[in-house]
């Protein structure tokens, strides 16, 4: 147990560190992360010590249950899919453009179509994407339009992080817990729709009323036109997107497991968007873009975190972290638990660590730590740029930018913004429960 925990803490605390001071390596022409190859040398270590069966560990990959990594990343890469479809095509370009068209020279208007805008998008998209879309284009209006872009990078990433809660698929780390716990789509809205609107409210309010005294300057710039010449591809992309989220919400009612779904949605975009190109004679450039941007680097990351958490399962450490917890004040343990966590090995790991903890909890209680840790998976991400790796790309884009966003800013944002919304998510969690379960 002793060799298992030490590997583990190492490989946790060298990757923490990779993504702070060397994020990515270069060989050649080529840039890889350096998060996961660090993930994957610590499983590699675990299984060569002995440390776990590896046949066990096979058959943990290919088991047909609700925690298979494998199909939980069939479904997270297909989602992300569709979103990076629309995107390639301009769609959240397109719709950004409209509402600063909208705001025409208020800051306080342009400030909250925005947040609307990112909020409706993420609820039905991903929040990777829409952060990976809508960065650059707000760092590029607010040069344009000599306005400081501070405000409206907070209210975006805010508003990725906080409504991706909403549905099972607005972020890897819902995707992953609700699936290992046989969550199935309309469950999960039923209890997460009251404790995502009003925590987005309140992190709206906190964010208002942290940056109102820099919307009060006048707009001096004007929006970007985002035209979508491929119209055709593009409304193609958005009816995959609303049958594949229909069929997720109904699929459990007509007994089809939502990886196999979304990974047929997607089959089928690949296939009516290449016969177009073909009869265009054109470059499927759309899909190839979405072959180019898929987050593949999360498939040894996913799989070597699985590694460590089966390891620390057979040497009793989930258990006793379990039994440590019991099952009283569930809501208040495990959401304030998983929120610190994310922000010591980020939300992915404690997403996979948390789901084997949980499986001695069972019940009300069990419903409730599930819940709790996806609300601390989501908020948590708020506090520090460690907290999700959507706040890691995030910091990356900036950077690229040239715009400045240091640690202390990102913890400004997280105490001001993430604490309160926290604590309304998991009080109005608390009430969902005692009415729904």
């Amino acid at each position: 147990m002793i060799l298992s925990l030490i590997v583990c803490g190492v490989t946790c605390i060298a990757m923490i560190l990779s993504i702070l001071f060397f994020p990515k390596i270069k060989l050649g022409k080529i840039s890889i992360d350096t998060y996961w190859l660090i993930t994957l040398l610590g499983a590699i270590i675990l299984l060569a010590c002995g440390q776990a069966d590896i046949g066990t560990v096979g058959q943990a990959l290919v088991s047909d249950t609700a925690i298979n990594p494998v199909k939980i990343l069939v479904l997270f890469i297909s989602m992300t899919v569709l979103s990076i479809f629309l995107d390639e095509l301009g769609f959240f370009r397109f719709l950004a453009g409209v509402a600063l068209k909208r705001a025409k020279t208020g800051q306080k208007k342009l400030f909250f179509y925005l947040y609307v805008t990112v909020s409706v998008l993420t609820v039905f998209t991903s929040n990777d994407v829409i952060i990976l879309s809508f960065t650059p284009f707000i760092c590029y209006f607010a040069k344009n339009a000599k306005i400081n872009p501070t405000p409206y990078l907070a209210a975006e990433f805010v508003a990725a992080n906080t409504w991706s809660m909403a549905l099972i698929i607005g972020n890897p780390t819902n995707i992953y817990l609700a699936t290992a716990c046989g969550i199935d789509f309309i469950s999960y809205l039923k209890i997460s729709i009251v404790p995502t609107v009003l925590s987005g409210v309140v992190a709206f309010i906190a964010l208002y009323l942290l940056f109102r005294k820099k919307l009060a300057t006048p707009i001096e710039g004007e929006a970007e036109e985002v035209i979508i010449k491929d119209k055709l591809s593009l409304w193609v992309g958005i009816v995959h997107l609303a049958v594949c989220t229909i069929l997720l919400a109904i699929g459990s009612y007509i007994n089809i497991e939502m990886w196999l779904v979304s990974l047929c949605v997607v089959g089928s975009l690949f296939i009516i968007s290449g016969v177009i190109a073909i009869v265009r004679r054109q470059k499927p450039c759309a899909l190839l873009g979405c072959l180019k941007r898929a987050p593949y680097q999360l498939i040894p990351f996913v799989i070597s975190m699985f590694v460590l958490i089966v390891v620390l399962n057979e040497q009793g450490v989930t258990s006793a972290i379990g039994a440590l917890f019991g099952e009283s004040l569930p809501v208040l343990k495990y959401g304030t638990a998983s929120f610190i966590a994310s922000n010591l090995i980020n939300n992915i790991p404690m997403s996979v660590l948390f789901s084997s903890i949980m499986q001695s909890t069972g019940g009300v209680a069990g419903t409730s730590a599930v819940f709790a840790t996806i609300i601390g998976s989501n908020i948590g991400a708020l506090f520090t740029p460690i907290g999700a790796l959507a706040g890691i790309m995030w910091s990356n884009i900036l950077n690229k930018q040239g715009v400045k966003f240091g640690y202390l800013d990102f913890l400004k944002i997280g105490v001001t913004v993430a604490i309160p919304t926290l604590i309304t998510a998991l009080g109005s969690l608390r009430l969902m429960l005692m009415i729904i379960v």
